[in-house]
Order: C-alpha cells, then sequence, then structure tokens
C-alpha cells in the first residue's frame, strides 16, 4: 500500500495524473477588479459570478419614452463604483466553458450576487440557480435599477448577437453622461468631449476598463486626461 501511494505522489509531482476535483483550492480572497457587471478578478483569478446574469456591456435598453441607453455600460460603471478594490471573500462552485471560475463572493459580509441582483443590476441565472429568482421578482416589482426600462435578458441578447440580430448602438450613458473615457493600446487613459476630432469615431468597451464621464473634472478625479484635439 505505501509502494502504490508514492508511485501516485511521484506521477502526480510530475504531471502525469491529475489532482482530483476536491484538491483544488475552493476558497479565493482578495481585491476586487471589475471587469462587467458579473465578472470580477480576484487576486489574478478571472470569477463569473454564480447565479446571475448581468447584462452584456454593449446591451441596450429603452425607457418608458423609447430613448434608447446603454444599460450594459451603466450597470458595468454601478458595479465598479460599488465594488473596486474592496476585499473579496469567495467560494468556488464551478469552472465555466471559457474556463473562468465560477464563485459565490461575500464582501463585507454581504453575498455580492444577491445584492447586484436586488438592485437591479443583474438577472436571476435561473438555468444554474434559482437562488436569487425571489430576489429578482421583488426587484422587479420596483423597478429597481434595469427593471426601470426594457430589455432582454443577457442570455437573449448573447443569442441574438452571435445570430447577427443586434444593432449596434453608440450613444450616451444611461445617466445622459457623454464623455468618453477610452484606453488607448498603450494602456493610456484619455477622455473625449463632444466637439472633439475623435469624440464620435471613439467607442467605449466596458470590457477594457473604458467608461463615461459626466464631466471632465470626473474623469480626471478618476485618472484619465483630456484629449489634446
Amino acid at each position: 500500500m505505501l509502494k502504490f501511494v508514492s508511485c501516485l505522489f511521484v506521477l502526480a509531482a510530475f504531471g502525469l495524473i491529475t489532482p482530483p476535483a476536491a484538491a483544488v483550492e475552493a476558497k479565493i480572497s482578495g481585491a476586487i477588479r471589475v471587469i462587467d457587471g458579473d465578472t470580477i478578478d480576484v487576486n489574478g483569478i478571472r470569477i463569473r459570478l454564480f447565479g446571475i446574469d448581468a447584462p452584456e456591456g454593449d446591451q441596450t435598453c429603452t425607457s418608458r419614452r423609447g430613448k434608447v441607453a446603454l444599460c450594459g455600460d451603466w450597470v458595468s460603471g454601478q458595479v465598479r463604483k460599488t465594488y473596486q478594490g474592496r476585499q473579496a471573500s469567495c467560494r468556488r462552485v464551478d469552472t465555466d466553458r471559457y474556463g473562468r471560475t465560477v464563485a459565490r463572493c461575500v464582501v463585507s459580509g454581504v453575498d455580492m450576487g444577491q445584492d447586484l441582483v436586488a438592485r437591479g443590476l443583474a438577472f436571476a441565472y435561473a438555468k444554474y440557480s434559482q437562488d436569487y429568482v425571489a430576489v429578482e421578482a421583488a426587484a422587479m416589482q420596483r423597478g429597481h435599477g434595469i427593471h426601470a426600462y426594457q430589455l432582454i435578458r443577457p442570455a437573449a441578447f448573447r443569442a441574438e448577437k452571435k445570430a447577427g440580430q443586434v444593432k449596434h448602438v453608440q450613444k450616451t450613458s444611461q445617466t445622459g453622461c457623454t464623455i468618453k473615457g477610452n484606453i488607448s493600446a498603450k494602456g493610456v487613459k484619455i477622455y473625449h468631449s463632444e466637439g472633439q476630432r475623435d469624440y464620435k469615431k471613439t467607442r467605449i468597451s466596458t470590457n477594457k476598463g473604458e467608461r463615461w464621464f459626466c464631466t471632465g473634472a470626473e474623469a480626471r478625479a478618476a485618472g484619465w486626461r483630456a484629449a489634446k484635439r
């Protein structure tokens, strides 16, 4: 028996066998870097929050008056405003098809997924969990966050986008803020105001950390500098 265990140890050491799933570290903790409405980095690990599905960064919604807004961009900004840099304690639940860790994360005793659904910043992802379905229903009834607008669920949006049925709309953010916080290929943060040379052709990708601002002062405070032209 001892020889058998020793043999397994040697094989594992040389990568010839894979340790069982139970041996994989289930707990992850550290400062949060927000990627989008339902995806974060913690201690260098990309985490998809379990049981929720937030609007995609380029997903639009429509107000009762018919105004089109970038709800996905707004959601990412709200999550970043609330959680960026805070300490999270996450427990791994699964790994998704993109190789991301799927986990529940707690910040200051608050379940992050539940908080986002309750505030109307994400939907309950009922396909994978029923945990937040009742929370979502309450948020819908109160018209919180994205539930004050008309929009399809993110999974349906992704399916339509894959089928080429989504028309991309590049307008102002949901809050009406028009200053575009762009990040160059070299990582330089530059903001563009209406009327400047590159304003119209600048596109905002919240997946890259780009964002909208209401004022130049707000952009500068966040670390962006004004475009020269």
